[in-house]
């Protein structure tokens, strides 16, 4: 099979599928950040960032919850 000898749809059983075993388990509600690397530069650890995160948040307005659906 050659690169351009793609097939148009490719079927996947999802039955089989396991959990990848190199991501880390992450909270609910957590949201994972790629930081670019000019960022990443100044912060070393996820401790490091969300120490800074919180920071700036405690000198922002509340921010009133999202509606309820």
């Amino acid at each position: 099979m050659e690169l351009d000898d793609l097939a148009p749809e490719y079927q996947f059983d999802y039955t089989k599928a396991k959990p990848n075993r190199f991501a880390r388990w992450q909270a609910d509600g957590s949201l994972v950040v790629v930081l670019e690397p000019d960022i990443a530069q100044v912060f070393h650890t996820p401790d490091e960032v969300k120490r800074v995160l919180r920071a700036l948040i405690a000198t922002m307005p509340p921010v009133p919850p999202p509606p309820e659906p």
